[in-house]
């Protein structure tokens, strides 16, 4: 006890001397509880986390005295209370909202009402999201379904009731461990299935509705695409309605490359530069009109303007979740504005994202909430620090002083930027521009000052018909803006690749850099440590040996050279991008029928690889046609890894593994690491919050590693 006490002591030393933002710790525990429920896999383990955190609270209550421990009292008790809020905000979001997916992949007509439409030209194809009933739900759900410009309508609009046969799938849980989780995001999106049109879509009653936000938003991207073609054109439309379907997979490729990618989603950039330039003028107009400036406070009518275009930009570009949290967060500066507070600081920044996760709770877990709030706290803790602010106050002499302090300034706050959201992006999205921070300090300045008002004079004075010069101008600084993006693209380098990463080195930099950024004084710094910790983990996470799909079609080998071998080429890019990613590798694919080393018939395919200097003999099927038992098991018996899309019969047993339709149904795709012997499964990353399928049984995995010693990973909690 006398112990305890002396830690408690201690704990209570240490508020005392840092002063504890108790807000922004609260709202950070009720994001820790929201991400809790998610990697907790099951509704045993979540009472047991509420039980926990709400008798610590009691018993905090109960046992320390107030005059004494006051600080930790009331920084325990309140980190649990939000901890708990959190974890049963989502829990109920999913109860209430939750959607399960069809059964399994079928062939229907569909007929039902028209939700939504999106335009995709530069696939040749629009999406649609049809309200139907489907076979097994009681009431109508919603399907999203990809519609071939060969079989589209121009009658087939919001609001119109439709009728179109359709090849549907589930909600695609993730192809391997780490990739993008589609069916968590339809679970909370209340999409029942997905799938591509086979006939051309009927009409049976016309939309209804005169004008909708999505046709204001296409008749938008249309306008802008006629008066700026090309890609300038494209991206024009992007910028100003969200519209990006159009724009060239090259151009969005570079952009992604060059680390710009965050300019063509209406975040939180687009929607201040608007607010802030709105509110710029709105100030200035009002001011000059004595009539109103002596009759309300000007900086409250600005507000209002800037508030009004802010939610009016929001609602035509689609009022997407990022946006709209863009909007809550620029709302709150303005009220900031109007009242005469700062406008920026971390409590208004824990405010606007208490706001979101009170009604997207689910969104704390994606990479658009992760990277948006990352870049404003990393931009206001930078510039709230001491030698930074003593920079900005320093003494200067002229004005060539000045702006060369600016540009220091801003090429250093990029880099802190990029140095925050780089593992963000190499944990989601497995790859990151390396040379960003340069690009966006030209490209940032460029967008917000250059490009978006020049659109926004040049749809103005479309009111007039004598926009032409503004659009002009614009397309000279788009123009700009992708040669910035195909130039630092094509550098040499420009983009790191990092394979699937342990979510808890990613949790361990975000803890660390929370630590960093909430913190005041020099105990700051403490959070260096594990997020420097966390970074070296991630950069030597091993690249697994063998990527395995969930249904055996396709399977990648690593390390044999540049290339990604491949047992099918696939259809299209989706594939192709998606295994070149998880396998953290810039090169190509490569079949294997290709390869030298392999020895492949028209029903299997052989091949012989060196790791940690043992050989391991992979066998691979190509077909699902009859084998001879005898020779099937012949040639199992000499493969240590078996990988097959059909079941495999009992008497096929290789050395170490057999994954077999069987054996992926109950595990989901796998990545195999030879040297360890660990096979990581999609299965392990899942829960039973309900978007996952579970098998009726479960298998634990296991493969032998080269010493003899067995890796398992279990497929179900």
């Amino acid at each position: 006890m006398k112990r305890l006490s002396s830690t408690l002591e201690h704990a209570e030393a240490f508020l005392e001397a840092h002063p504890f933002e108790r807000g922004l710790w609260l709202v950070v525990a009720f994001a820790a509880g929201i991400v809790a429920w998610i990697a907790l896999s099951m509704p045993a383990q979540w009472i047991a986390l509420l039980l926990t955190l709400a008798g610590l609270a009691l018993l905090l209550a109960i046992m320390l005295d107030q005059n004494r421990f006051g600080r930790l009292r009331m920084a325990v008790i309140g980190l649990a209370v939000m901890g708990c809020a959190g974890l049963i905000t989502i829990w109920a979001k999913s109860e209430l909202v939750g959607q399960p997916g069809i059964s399994g992949p079928r062939v229907v007509w569909l007929q039902g009402f028209l939700v939504e439409r999106r335009e995709e030209p530069a696939k040749a194809r629009a999406r649609l999201l049809l309200r139907v009933p489907v076979e097994g739900f009681s009431d109508p759900v919603l399907v999203r379904v990809n519609l071939p410009a060969d079989k589209d309508s121009p009658a087939a609009r919001q609001g119109a009731v439709v009728r179109l046969r359709a090849r549907l799938m589930p909600p695609a849980a993730p192809m391997l461990p780490g990739a993008y989780d589609f069916a968590r995001t339809a679970w909370f999106s209340g999409i029942a299935a997905t799938g591509s049109a086979l006939s051309n879509i009927e009409v049976l009653q016309a939309s209804g509705q005169s004008t909708t936000l999505r046709g204001l938003q296409s008749s938008l991207a249309t306008h802008i695409r006629a008066m700026l073609a090309g890609s300038p054109g494209n991206i024009a439309a992007a910028l100003a309605s969200g519209d990006r379907g159009a724009i060239a997979i090259i151009d969005e490729d570079a952009m992604r490359d060059a680390g710009l990618t965050h300019l063509l989603s209406i975040s939180g950039l687009h929607v201040s530069a608007l607010v802030g330039f709105v509110y710029w003028i709105a100030a200035r107009v009002l001011a000059f009109i004595p009539w109103i400036a002596l009759r309300i406070r000007v900086p409250i009518g600005a507000a209002l303007a800037g508030a009004l275009a802010g939610v009016a930009y929001t609602l035509l570009t689609g009022a997407e979740v990022p946006t709209v949290r863009s909007c809550i967060g620029a709302l709150l500066v303005l009220a900031a504005l109007a009242m005469g507070r700062d406008p920026l600081s971390l409590r208004l920044v824990a405010v606007g994202g208490l706001l979101v996760m009170l009604f997207w709770p689910e969104a704390v877990v994606g990479p658009s909430f992760q990277m948006s709030f990352s870049a404003v706290i990393a931009i206001i803790a930078f510039h709230s620090a001491a030698p930074v602010r003593g920079f900005l106050t320093a003494d200067h002499h002229g004005p060539v002083v000045r702006f060369a302090r600016s540009i220091i300034l801003l090429l250093v706050t990029g880099v802190v930027i990029e140095m925050a959201l780089m593992p963000i992006g190499l944990f989601h999205f497995h790859r990151a521009g390396v040379y960003g921070a340069l690009a966006n300090v030209i490209a940032i300045p460029l967008t917000t000052f250059a490009i978006m008002p020049l659109i926004g004079l040049a749809l103005l004075l479309d009111l007039g018909g004598v926009g032409a010069p503004m659009w002009w101008l614009a397309g000279k600084a788009l123009e700009l803006l992708l040669a910035i993006a195909h130039f630092v693209a094509a550098r040499p380098g420009a983009v790191t690749m990092l394979p699937p990463v342990a979510p808890w080195s990613f949790g361990l930099f975000i803890a660390g850099m929370l630590w960093l950024a909430l913190w005041t004084g020099r105990v700051r710094l403490w959070g260096a440590i594990p997020a420097a910790i966390a970074v070296a983990v991630m950069i030597l996470a091993p690249t697994p040996d063998i990527l395995v799909t969930g249904d055996g079609h396709h399977v990648g080998i690593t390390g044999e050279g540049n290339d990604l071998l491949v047992l099918r080429a696939g259809r299209g890019d989706y594939m192709r991008e998606n295994l070149l990613e998880l396998a953290g590798m810039e090169g190509d694919l490569r079949t294997l029928e290709d390869w030298p080393a392999a020895r492949c018939s028209a029903d299997f395919c052989t091949l012989a690889i060196n790791r940690a200097g043992k050989r391991f003999t992979l066998l691979m099927a190509r077909t699902r046609e009859y084998i001879d038992d005898m020779a099937l098991a012949s040639a199992c018996e000499r493969a240590d890894i078996v990988i097959a899309d059909r079941r495999l019969p009992w008497s096929c047993r290789p050395k170490m593994l057999k994954a077999d339709r069987t054996f992926l149904a109950k595990t989901g795709g796998i990545t195999i690491n030879l040297a360890s012997g660990h096979i990581r499964t999609v299965a392990e990353t899942q829960g039973m919050q309900g978007w996952y399928r579970w098998p009726v049984s479960e298998v634990k995995p296991a493969l032998v590693n080269p010493h003899g010693r067995v890796a398992a990973s279990k497929a179900a909690p």
